[in-house]
């Protein structure tokens, strides 16, 4: 689809088939009002929960969060998402996120607290079988959650160079390369026991990130050092205004500002966005807004817009930010059965 000889910018939405999901969703996005309008559905591979897309725009990745664990890759230049070969198995259970990564596919495997490395071809599509898998140790204090590692997120540091992943089962940050097709750990950073971590969100300056945690409501705010592949926490920050009834508040997703002016942050149980102002190395909590569903399981930005994937209201509903404030207003939503992520073209 073009508008005014450009491609129109698309919006990709992960679910949760075994709820009723429809698998993997494309939406157009409004380049006005940000609004989204589903074109099409794919439903090749069980539970997409989490989705990455390729640079050129062209090829779509997706973990199929299961207890076998796979990965699979469509090409998204048509009108509806075709899969490029069948689902690669990965020998890990419950993959949670992914990302590219100096020509692989990174997964980060809450079952089996692992990341595994799948090999992305010239043309787009994946090896037959990973490459190789690096298994977390270690534990934490929480007795049902942390009981063995739980690695949450996978991704690029901004410099390309780096690979970090979150655990939340052992309150640590990974950093890794790749050595030969295979996921090395370069450096583990400890966080504070209990914390829970399960998102990390780079500054877009490139040297500071904010963990979010998941066991407790705050955020870990960091200085990274992209020369040394070094972490360093300096402050946790609430991202609630008052201490949530009993355990029923688990944040989720996290996002900086293209400006480097607010970070946000979605709560489950909850239901609320938090606005977090940018001041020097840390941040102040501006307020909560609600998320505009129930169970917001992911954030994004795009165009100056948040976006939430909100799982249990089946939804995902967007928000125009105010500029001067950080403060998300909403605009609307299309429904989407156990919506659990959404990204951009």
């Amino acid at each position: 689809m073009t508008d005014g000889g450009r491609r129109q910018r698309r919006a990709f939405i992960g679910s949760f088939t075994a709820a009723g999901g429809p698998g993997v969703v494309v939406a157009a996005v409004d380049a006005h009002s940000g609004a989204l309008t589903v074109l099409s559905s794919a439903d090749g591979v069980p539970d997409p929960s989490y989705l990455a897309l390729a640079s050129d725009g062209d090829t779509l990745y997706a973990v199929s969060e299961t207890a076998e664990g796979a990965v699979a890759s469509y090409r998204v230049n048509g009108g509806k998402p075709e899969p490029l070969g069948p689902p690669v198995r990965l020998g890990s259970a419950g993959p949670t996120h992914l990302s590219l990564y100096a020509g692989h596919i990174l997964t980060a495997d809450y079952g089996s607290g692992s990341v595994t490395a799948v090999p992305v071809r010239p043309d787009g599509t994946l090896a037959d079988r990973p490459s190789g898998q690096l298994r977390h140790t270690g534990s934490g204090p929480h007795e049902l959650r942390q009981q063995g590692p739980h690695a949450h997120q996978i991704q690029p540091d901004p410099s390309g160079r780096w690979a970090v992943g979150i655990d939340l089962g052992t309150d640590s940050v990974l950093v890794c390369t790749l050595d030969d097709g295979r996921p090395a750990l370069h450096r583990e950073i400890a966080l504070r026991p209990g914390s829970g971590p399960r998102h990390l969100a780079f500054h877009p300056d490139g040297d500071r990130a904010y963990v979010l945690n998941e066991l407790t409501p705050t955020v870990t705010v960091c200085h990274w050092d992209a020369e040394r592949g070094a972490l360093k926490p300096l402050a946790e920050i609430p991202v609630l205004p008052g201490a949530p009834a009993g355990d029923a508040a688990y944040p989720s997703g996290i996002v900086a500002s293209t400006d480097g002016r607010f970070v946000w942050t979605a709560t489950r149980g909850e239901d609320v966005l938090s606005v977090l102002a940018v001041e020097g190395d840390g941040l102040r909590l501006v307020g909560t807004v609600p998320c505009g569903g129930h169970w917001p399981r992911a954030l994004a930005e795009s165009g100056g817009c948040l976006y939430v994937a909100n799982e249990r209201s089946g939804d995902v509903s967007w928000f125009a930010v105010d500029p001067a404030t950080g403060v998300p207003r909403r605009g609307g939503s299309i429904d989407v059965t156990a919506a659990s992520c959404v990204v951009f073209d």
